[in-house]
C-alpha cells in the first residue's frame, strides 16, 4: 500500500434495471473494481452557512491509485477495509472525478474524487 492510503475500497457502477411488478425501477450496481488504496477526508462545512442555520450537504475527497481507472459521477464507492474505520461499509456517491496531471505510466498517478454520503431508504430490499 503506498504511503498515506491507509484504507482500500470498492468502486460499485450504479444502473436503474428494468420497473418492477408495481412500476418502480429497481437499482442494481456491478463492482467494478475491488481492494483499491484510497484516502478519504471528511470536508468541514461552511461556518457562515452553519451559523445562518442552514442545512449542509456532507461532503468528502478521496484520493486513490492507480490514476488509469474508469471511473465515473454517480458511481458508488464503499470502504471495506480497515474493518475498525468509523466508514467501515458506508457508500459514498462520487459527484466529481479529477485525474492528476501525470502521465498514465507514471507510478504517481493518482485520482481525486469528490463524494457525498449515500443512505438509501428501504435498504432493507
Amino acid at each position: 500500500m503506498v504511503a498515506g492510503l491507509n484504507s482500500e475500497c470498492r468502486i460499485w457502477r450504479i444502473e436503474v434495471d428494468a420497473d418492477d411488478a408495481v412500476g418502480g425501477a429497481l437499482i442494481t450496481g456491478t463492482v467494478v473494481y475491488d481492494y483499491l488504496p484510497i484516502r478519504l477526508q471528511a470536508v468541514p462545512e461552511e461556518q457562515l452557512l452553519m451559523q445562518q442555520g442552514l442545512q449542509t450537504i456532507r461532503t468528502f475527497t478521496a484520493i486513490l491509485q492507480p490514476g488509469t481507472l474508469d471511473i465515473r459521477e454517480r458511481d458508488e464507492l464503499e470502504i471495506i477495509d480497515p474493518y475498525d474505520d468509523i466508514y467501515y461499509g458506508v457508500r459514498f456517491r462520487i459527484t466529481s472525478v479529477t485525474y492528476s496531471s501525470h502521465n498514465q505510466r507514471d507510478p504517481r498517478n493518482f485520482i481525486r474524487l469528490g463524494m457525498i454520503r449515500n443512505i438509501r431508504a428501504h435498504s432493507l430490499q
